[in-house]
């Protein structure tokens, strides 16, 4: 029955609702029934039909345009009512804010802002004393360290995120009453910097660092450092982090430094670092050694041209190609035979090194030629064909393959397992040398243009095809990097990588979030030794001494064989006492030349958790403030910088840098 009553209401509210617009129609003058008996030719909606009851006519048509730009019109000026009002700020520095000065009439934020960050400062609310750490277990205590940003330039984006992620933890672990530092600095960032006031040098003057000379040039990259480094400070400033700035720290203070000389001699004193000869990513523009974060690639799909930093013969340059070319095989007497292999290489000029043909020892076709040798054909050296099973793959192109030891890392082992000859056939600058014929003196890829044409006069020229390709680029020069077998000083890494993968393992170093315990891993099981020197002026001098005697001549330190006469030492005095000992004689007999070099800026970096605190001294902030409580930071650098900074505080202190 209850439904029978609510079916009757509905349709009575229906035919009221349509009696409604029936009277609509009435009022905005329309035969409904005439427009039905016209076939409907206007049909209109309960929309259309309430616009017309309103009186609103016909139905409204659309601009077409109606999306097209609108003029700009004349625009409202919007009140500024802080116009001709300026803010003097009459606050003492470090007093607190006097805020009986009268109100502006509108929004200001250095008005707001003003006096606080120094009143704060000068109470020292951002600051902790050791006998505050006393007795106060770990958990109560939060010691933070920044990622001191480099003096490369002024702070970005990425630097406000983390810096109030930071602050924000900090300012948390105070407001619980918990012993908190939080502690600010920069980093010297040595081959970024050096490189960007070159530029600068360039751009300004048209001149280079050689053309000032190492003192001049030093001054005035510490004339940039005051300058970038004191923005930096000032924006951390604004950003409002609440930093202990008594004890801001810059990667080249006199105590840092101190320490960088301290952990280099101590990594000598106990084996770990040592003088050698070996393969490393070399950028022939900046004439250094490089790592392995400041490489870049870029894939190329085959035929590619582009510009070469310091090559100035031709606008762009060749790459992404394979060029195969035939190798002459000698006879018993050393001459060239009719009989050949060919081999290919993406790097045609490196024929100028060569030092082997590799085959499979178990490929047929070259069986008969074991033991045999080809002919170079252009300094007519005989070249042995040797066999390699680990390099070479018999079912991929020829199956023979050419080997350059000092400029390829694959060739570099395969010449280490057959005792080949490493010659090196460029210099720093990445001109070919003495060794390289009538092709010395030449850019490296005005050498490979000159090659290919040489080998097409002398009909070994066979053929050249597009080859997909990773070409590694130096980030600072937009170099191609050159593999250079060049002396450098390593670090041996294996111990204190399986140290760091171990705190990991058992809990007492975490990493958030846990995925990226898998990167730390891959890099750490991955590890090589570490080349910790650089060719460079800006940075730590590397505290290493070449001793020879006045009388000697002809001793090189560059040469290996003479690795012996290096002295790593804290200070020229002490490397003195240590010659007269190795090369028994006085300290008039004896010539000292420290190593031109300086050392990598993650060498430096990895010490900031604790030369920050003082160490090597055994200072009461090292003991109440370290080790530290939390790291954030970049999963980019999770190798370069945090794995290294926990690999050295475990070497240096026995202790993780933090958890």
């Amino acid at each position: 029955m209850s439904g029978s009553v609510d079916g009757a209401a509905g349709t009575a509210d229906l035919w009221k609702e349509d009696e409604m617009y029936m009277r609509m129609a009435v009022y905005a003058g329309m035969d409904l029934a005439g427009s039905a008996a016209n076939g409907g030719e206007e049909k209109l909606s309960k929309k259309e039909l309430k616009r017309r009851a309103k009186g609103k006519g016909g139905k409204k048509v659309k601009d077409p345009n109606r999306w097209a730009p609108k003029g700009e019109g004349k625009k409202k000026k919007k009140k500024d009512h802080t116009e001709g009002v300026k803010f003097v700020n009459t606050t003492p520095k470090g007093q607190k804010k006097d805020m009986g000065t009268e109100m502006l009439p509108g929004y200001q934020p250095l008005a707001v802002e003003a006096a606080w960050q120094d009143w704060w400062e000068a109470s020292g609310y951002y600051s902790a004393d050791p006998a505050d750490a006393e007795g106060v277990p770990d958990e109560r205590k939060f010691i933070m360290v920044i990622p001191p940003p480099n003096v490369t330039g002024s702070l970005h984006l990425g630097h406000a995120l983390t810096a109030a992620i930071q602050d924000s933890l900090t300012r948390w672990h105070r407001m619980r009453g918990d012993v908190t530092l939080y502690i600010p600095g920069t980093d010297h960032a040595g081959i970024a910097t050096q490189s960007v006031v070159e530029k600068k040098l360039m751009k300004e003057q048209g001149i280079t660092r050689h053309d000032l000379g190492r003192e001049e040039f030093l001054r005035r990259v510490w004339a940039w450092k005051e300058e970038y480094g004191n923005r930096i400070t000032t924006q951390l400033r604004f950003l409002g982090s609440s930093v202990d700035w008594s004890r801001e720290a810059f990667t080249m203070d006199a105590n840092l430094s101190r320490a960088v000389t301290e952990a280099f001699v101590s990594f000598h004193e106990s084996g770990i670092l040592y003088r050698g000869t070996r393969l490393v990513n070399w950028s022939c523009a900046l004439r250094s050694a490089i790592s392995k974060i400041e490489v870049e690639t870029e894939d190329i799909k085959g035929r590619t041209f582009r510009a070469v930093p310091g090559h100035t013969n031709r606008d762009k340059y060749e790459f992404g190609t394979l060029t195969s070319f035939a190798y002459k095989v000698a006879d018993a007497d050393g001459n060239a035979t009719d009989e050949e292999i060919i081999v290919a290489t993406t790097r045609l000029e490196t024929m100028l090194g060569d030092a082997a043909v590799a085959v499979h020892p178990e490929d047929p076709r070259y069986a008969h030629l074991h033991g045999r040798f080809v002919k170079h054909p252009f300094n007519g050296k005989l070249i042995p064909i040797i066999l390699d099973n680990v390099l070479v793959d018999m079912n991929f192109g020829t199956g023979a393959v050419k080997i350059t030891p000092a400029h390829d890392p694959n060739d570099y082992a395969c010449g280490q397992r057959n005792n080949l000859p490493m010659d090196i056939i460029f210099n720093l600058d990445g001109t070919t040398n003495e060794l390289c014929g009538e092709f010395a003196g030449m850019k490296r890829y005005d050498a490979r243009i000159a090659v290919e044409e040489k080998m097409k006069e002398l009909g070994i020229y066979r053929d050249k095809v597009d080859n997909p390709m990773a070409l590694s680029i130096c980030s600072r020069s937009g170099d191609i990097i050159e593999p250079m077998l060049t002396p450098q000083w390593f670090v041996k890494c294996d111990d204190m990588a399986e140290r760091a993968k171990n705190a990991v393992r058992q809990g007492d170093l975490k990493i958030k979030p846990a995925f990226h315990e898998q990167t730390w891993f891959t890099w750490l099981n991955n590890i090589e030794d570490w080349c910790v020197s650089r060719q460079l002026w800006w940075g730590h001098r590397i505290p290493a001494y070449f001793a020879t005697l006045k009388t000697e001549e002809g001793i090189e330190m560059a040469d290996e064989k003479y690795n012996d006469r290096w002295i790593v030492a804290r200070s020229i005095e002490e490397a003195m006492e240590k010659a007269t000992v190795m090369l028994g004689t006085t300290a008039e007999n004896i010539n000292l030349e420290q190593d031109p070099d300086v050392l990598d800026t993650w060498f430096s970096s990895g010490l900031f958790p604790f030369s920050v605190f003082g160490w090597p001294e055994k200072t009461p902030d090292l003991g109440a403030f370290y080790p530290t409580s939390l790291l954030e930071t970049g999963l980019d650098i999770l190798f370069f910088w945090v794995a290294r900074m926990v690999m050295m505080g475990l070497q240096l202190t026995d202790q993780l840098p933090f958890h």
